[in-house]
């Protein structure tokens, strides 16, 4: 499966959702022209191009879909035979004895509460998991994979912990202690079935590696470790990697149907495309706070992990306020008093400096101004019908 996106020098990257040609990056094991890693092939504008480019990729994939590769003969014996498991509950042939304790690392790792398990025997072994990595001092995504996370975790309920597992590894685990995972669980409001784990700076290592969660930029700039997350089904021997910062909805419907199968989609049974809502908010101010800012903010719904934005753009002077959507990071350091304040009031909780360019925040905050007259409006309406 491939998905197309703009990376910041506006060339179109093509993503290929399992494996991707990376050489002597390669985790062990695998052949050289394959790793488990981001984009596969990047090209810059023009249909050519990205189709060939895709053609290539595409190609490439063909063998190796994932972790899991079914085999074609198993489906159609299904078929024949009127099989109604779901792909979710048959296991692959041959990724069943491949992805098993034979290629994943059996290494000791801590628990946010002090517990020392091992990563094959007590994480993954019979389960079906999510996991990714993160490190409580990062500025960049962690702050904001983590909180999304947290909102994937709230839609998926009762089956987080019973049959679907989440797991943060952390990859500082100098500083990242148990009683410091335990205070960064507590700031983002973690729930039962989401493990947060340390250990050994190599064995944690080993493991980014194995699942396809590692790469060169962790040794020297930790903030630049990849967003992705890998979403297992260890007795099938499924895996696949998504984005952890992609929508929540969507991220909790494609790992319970990727782990679980079309049996616990009940809620979409009988429903129809002609009841579908129309597509909202396409203008790239929209964009931008469904995706990077909706998981900490709302905007008229009361404070969730961040402060309600809802008429934000007046009571902020807008100089400050797009030098603290661009730099958050440095206007804390700064000791500037609104973010110390704001810092103090919502448990600690950093805001991610997202990268933006000025023309990103500019189209922020006027969608913020837009919100908040649409809101001051609403309200005096309110006021005049009373």
């Amino acid at each position: 499966m491939f998905c197309l996106r703009r990376s910041r020098n506006d060339a179109a990257t093509v993503h290929e959702a399992g494996w991707q040609a990376r050489g002597s990056d390669r985790a062990p094991g695998f052949p050289a022209w394959l790793q488990l890693r981001g984009s596969a092939v990047s090209v810059m504008r023009g249909n050519h191009g990205l189709a060939i480019a895709a053609l290539f990729a595409a190609a490439a994939a063909l063998p190796y879909v994932g972790l899991a590769h079914a085999h074609e003969g198993e489906h159609s014996r299904s078929a024949r035979t009127g099989d109604a498991r779901s792909d979710a509950s048959r296991p692959a042939i041959g990724a069943v004895q491949r992805w098993r304790a034979n290629y994943f690392p059996n290494v000791p790792l801590v628990t946010q509460d002090g517990r020392r398990v091992r990563f094959y025997d007590d994480l993954l072994k019979g389960k079906a998991v999510v996991i990714n990595v993160i490190y409580t001092h990062c500025e960049d995504n962690c702050p904001l994979m983590t909180a999304n996370l947290a909102r994937v975790h709230q839609l998926l309920g009762e089956r987080v912990g019973k049959e679907i597992f989440f797991y943060s590894i952390s990859i500082d685990p100098k500083r990242d202690t148990p009683e410091v995972l335990k205070g960064y669980m507590k700031r983002f409001g973690v729930g039962q079935g989401w493990q947060f784990l340390t250990g050994k700076k190599e064995d944690i290592a080993l493991i980014q590696k194995k699942l396809g969660l590692w790469s060169r930029t962790d040794v020297y700039d930790p903030d630049g470790h990849l967003v992705s997350l890998m979403v297992g089904n260890e007795p099938t021997g499924q895996w696949m990697r998504q984005s952890s910062v992609d929508n929540p909805r969507f991220l909790a419907t494609k790992i319970s149907t990727f782990l679980l199968g079309w049996k616990n989609q009940r809620e979409a049974q009988g429903e129809s495309y002609a009841a579908a809502r129309p597509i909202e908010g396409m203008d790239a101010g929209s964009y931008l706070f469904r995706t990077r800012c909706s998981a900490c903010h709302t905007i008229g719904k009361g404070n969730a992990l961040g402060p309600d934005l809802m008429g934000v753009t007046r009571s902020r002077d807008r100089a400050w306020l797009a030098r603290y959507i661009k730099t958050p990071d440095k206007v804390l350091a700064e000791k500037d008093p609104i973010a110390l304040q704001l810092f103090a009031k919502y448990n600690e909780m950093r805001m991610p400096n997202l990268r933006l360019g000025d023309g990103d925040v500019e189209m922020l905050i006027r969608y913020l101004e837009a919100q908040g007259a649409s809101g001051l409006h609403a309200e005096r309406k309110n006021s005049a019908s009373r």
